[in-house]
């Protein structure tokens, strides 16, 4: 062979090279995409626990593998390849949308099959198979995620195959230098995932990484046709392909958002999607002259209802104001929707300082949110006075965690301290149950102020209840904890806490009025809601406090919804007069 004729051969061997490598990488950035997309998805729609998150990455981790041992079976690694792209783009672009549908036609079958049947409405038709079909659809992320992972595990595989036989003979580097592509390339894909595809709609960063899977399919089917076989066949199925992804591209997002709609009784009237959580806002018409009731949910789960809020809220704010000295200079973790804020104002302190996470969730309820309607941005800012922009109010966006950290650094100190944060369902938000972040609080709180926190239903989450009460002793505070009925959620409790001098209930008895009247508490209903059954805290005391990293708060509020259903056991408790005992028939 000629040398020109070599040199070529070597330069085109280089760019067969350096076109497979990147292409791997390329690749394994969509697979870590994929991996973090299906479990962020099926943390959504399963709920977003711990265990959701990390099952989903253990499956694919291990169909990846079994993926890698089944590529040895594909006959010829060039068709082998296209079609697995093609299958992979398919696969990854229309997996959210049928784990949507599924979810969606399991929640609206009961009252569907009652329309058909025309049945009362108290007939309910939720027997066997609607509940084993609502079961079946909890394992169909995971059966997705399986599918992709075991495609994707085939990858590696089929471009080290194709890698040789274009040299024609065994390379003593190849893996090594396919699993470096892939290790490089999977770093990557974690970071176009955290900064780009997690401020996207989950569909679109669905469809444009599948995209990504469809043009590879394209570029083998131009550059390397003369190694493969039916053509036609591959382009057919490749432009139908994108042609599913341009109509999802087009409108999956719409098509997402009605299914999700059809997961509320009321009318969605507004969605969002942030980096942090899916806020969903709805709107219910009861009848002519009545007021309409405006309603939040976070990821599927109600933060408050118009109709009853004021009496959460209340009960949130009224009880920490009053058993503080003063009410100057206030702190708010969490309390997003201005709801607590617009209770604070009227006790006209000198500031209040609002932390919370997510920007998107201050930009709805501040009024400036530009993807909400003007009817929302009015609706939501006249339930909240237009708290967030009171010039008194100063909005620190950032996880409470470290934004408290801060302000000790900054030897900052406050007269009350609100929290209202969501129930510690996932473990993200134990840290700020713990006793580190309350000692931190407590650095904050000014010694004759007083601080009060969400603390969950005291009788469908018990243990957890009683947990954070603990937790907060165990930080140093003086501690109580009390009760009331919210129509929308059941009864609900909060938790009260000083630093010195006398407990919340002592400090608030000592009022003579109440500063602020409230038109749904007065001192009198205030001091009844600490009130609890006399056996209520009976065998307590195995209960722990709720350590950082100790998860021990997230575990007995999962314990309750999942073993227990949130079922609260009100056991038939006789006493023993001789021994004035308290024991349990049996």
């Amino acid at each position: 062979m000629p040398a020109d004729t070599q040199t070529v051969s070597r330069r085109q061997l280089v760019i067969h090279d350096i076109l497979l490598i990147l292409i791997m990488g390329t690749l394994a950035a969509c697979g870590l995409i994929y991996e973090y997309l299906m479990a962020h998805y099926a943390g959504r729609v399963l709920g977003a626990l711990e265990s959701t998150l990390y099952a989903m990455i253990g499956i694919m981790i291990v169909s990846m593998g079994i993926g890698a041992f089944m590529a040895k079976w594909v006959r010829c690694p060039f068709n082998g390849f296209v079609w697995l792209e093609w299958a992979v783009g398919f696969t990854g672009a229309t997996a959210v949308v049928v784990i949507s549908l599924s979810v969606s036609l399991s929640f609206t079958l009961p009252s569907y099959l009652q329309e058909i049947y025309g049945l009362h409405p108290t007939i309910t038709t939720d027997g066997e198979f609607v509940r084993t079909l609502s079961q079946f659809t909890k394992l169909i992320p995971f059966i997705a995620g399986g599918i992709l992972g075991l495609m994707i595990g085939m990858e590696i595989p089929l471009i080290a195959r194709i890698r040789e036989h274009i040299h024609g003979q065994h390379l003593e580097h190849n893996i090594g230098t396919i699993y470096g592509a892939d290790y490089i390339g999977a770093g990557i894909g974690a970071g176009v995932w955290v900064l780009v595809c997690l401020k996207l709609p989950i569909i679109v960063a669905a469809v444009s990484t599948a995209l990504v899977n469809a043009l590879v399919g394209v570029f083998f089917i131009i550059y390397y046709r003369e190694h493969l076989s039916g053509r036609l066949t591959l382009w057919i199925a490749h432009g139908m392909l994108l042609v599913v992804i341009g109509s999802l591209a087009a409108g999956g997002a719409s098509w997402m958002d009605n299914m999700q709609s059809s997961l509320f009784k009321d009318q969605v009237v507004h969605t969002k999607i942030t980096p942090y959580q899916h806020i969903t806002i709805t709107e219910r018409l009861i009848g002519k002259g009545l007021p309409m009731i405006t309603s939040l949910y976070i990821n599927g789960r109600l933060q408050f209802s118009s109709n009853d809020e004021v009496i959460y809220h209340s009960f949130l704010t009224y009880p920490p104001l009053l058993a503080s000295a003063r009410q100057d200079k206030i702190l708010v973790i969490g309390g997003g929707d201005g709801l607590a804020l617009r209770d604070i104002l009227t006790w006209n302190p000198q500031s209040v300082t609002l932390i919370d996470l997510d920007r998107g969730m201050i930009d709805l309820f501040s009024g400036i949110d530009s993807s909400a309607s003007p009817s929302i941005n009015k609706r939501l800012t006249a339930l909240n006075n237009n708290a967030f922009n009171d010039e008194r109010v100063h909005v620190i966006i950032g996880d409470a965690f470290v934004e408290v950290e801060k302000l000790v650094s900054a030897k900052k100190h406050f007269d009350t301290i609100i929290v209202d944060l969501p129930d510690p369902s996932h473990p993200d938000i134990n840290k700020v149950y713990s006793d580190f972040f309350y000692a931190r609080l407590k650095e904050l709180l000014n010694g004759d102020g007083a601080i009060g926190i969400q603390s969950t239903s005291p009788f469908h989450t018990k243990d957890t209840f009683i947990s954070i009460g603990k937790t907060l002793r165990s930080a140093g505070f003086n501690t109580e904890q009390y009760h009331a009925n919210v129509p929308t959620f059941g009864e609900w409790g909060w938790t009260i806490g000083t630093v010195m001098g006398k407990a919340a209930t002592a400090r608030i008895a000592d009022i003579a009025t109440m500063p602020v009247p409230s038109p749904w508490l007065s001192k009198e209903q205030i001091l009844a809601s600490f009130v609890f059954s006399p056996f209520y805290f009976n065998e307590s005391e195995p209960i722990k406090s709720n350590t950082l990293g100790s998860h021990t708060l997230y575990q007995y509020h999962q314990h309750a919804w999942k073993q227990r259903e949130g079922v609260f056991f009100a056991e038939n408790i006789s006493v023993d007069k001789s021994h004035n005992r308290a024991y349990i028939d049996e």
